[in-house]
């Protein structure tokens, strides 16, 4: 098994004029400098490429599913599929939005694949997985969102593999609760959706989101009570520690129970720059501040991403909150 060590996720050279329309909407925000400056020793991944990981790649393209795994250019994508772990991405490949983080590209999506669901869930019951997260673009060009779509998928799954675990990183349906509903009826083993910045920042970041909308849905969910309520935030874009801390005490007090907290790393000069790069000890800081506000679970680091490691954080809250009944 070969093992290299790189930087991971350089960011593209890309010239002004190129035809990517991922990134933000603004022009103003793009191609500027990054203020952190270059990758500290800690940005970096041990790469291994196993037998796991091509067959992975391959059930995917056979099945022809996409992953955020590849859309988003997870630095953490040869870990997990070599151990047979992904995150489908359903709903198509083009998002409706225009993050100024996010990698997946931004435009006018296709016609919605009805026979999407059964190939999802006949694709991840060939894995023989325990535990899965599916994801998806946003679709504000449709009705419901793509609720109804999400909600028949995670009931395939489940037919398909009634011992897997199914999370879902879901939009936020434009504030439509109903929608969200659609999506909890379909009873989600963990019901997650990033907020991904700060207040503060979220003009920058998310200008189609809004801090509240997401704070709203994360709550409905918890209310609800059937699934783990989770979500993640990307640090390096310009908030303080501050904001962090009080972002966090927000998503504590609408009832969120896992909080995933990672380095934002630009895919491409089109996306937003890098403002400071995270130290492991403030990472470190900011987890055990957070199990001291009550999240169930804190996964703090600068390569911890949304979907990282998202069964052994089921399975470790799962264990605390027996631990708490007995």
């Amino acid at each position: 098994m070969k093992r290299i060590s790189l930087p991971v996720i350089e960011p593209r050279s890309e010239a002004q004029g190129t035809d990517r329309v991922s990134g933000p909407a603004r022009p103003d925000l793009k191609f500027k400098e990054d203020e952190a400056g270059p990758r500290p020793k800690w940005i970096r991944k041990r790469l291994s490429f196993n037998k796991s990981y091509f067959d992975t790649q391959k059930l995917v393209q056979d099945a022809k599913l996409h992953t955020i795994c590849e859309s988003g250019q997870c630095p953490n994508i040869v870990e997990c599929w070599s151990r047979k772990s992904l995150t489908i991405m359903i709903l198509g490949n083009v998002c409706t939005r225009s993050c100024g983080f996010c990698d997946v590209q931004t435009g006018r999506p296709g016609a919605v694949d009805a026979d999407e669901p059964r190939r999802v869930a006949e694709t991840l019951g060939s894995l023989g997985l325990r535990y899965v997260v599916i994801t998806s673009v946003d679709r504000d060009d449709l009705e419901d969102g793509g609720a109804a779509i999400w909600a028949e998928t995670i009931r395939r799954c489940k037919e398909t593999s009634p011992d897997m675990g199914v999370e879902v990183l879901v939009p936020d349906f434009k504030g439509d609760l109903e929608d969200t509903q659609i999506v909890l009826d379909a009873e989600p083993d963990c019901f997650a959706h990033n907020i991904e910045t700060v207040a503060e920042m979220h003009r920058v970041v998310r200008p189609q989101a809004q801090y509240e909308r997401s704070l709203e849905v994360l709550g409905h969910a918890a209310k609800d009570g059937r699934a783990l309520v989770k979500t993640g935030i990307m640090l390096g874009l310009g908030e303080t520690n501050e904001q962090v801390l009080g972002t966090m005490q927000d998503l504590v007090d609408v009832g969120v129970d896992v909080l995933n907290l990672g380095q934002y790393l630009r895919p491409s000069k089109r996306h937003l720059p890098v403002m400071r790069w995270v130290t492991p000890e403030d990472f470190e800081m900011l987890k055990v501040e957070g199990e001291k506000m009550g999240f169930s679970h804190v996964e703090s680091g600068p390569l911890v991403r949304s979907s990282y490691r998202a069964d052994s954080q089921a399975e470790e809250v799962a264990k605390k909150r027996a631990a708490k009944r007995s």
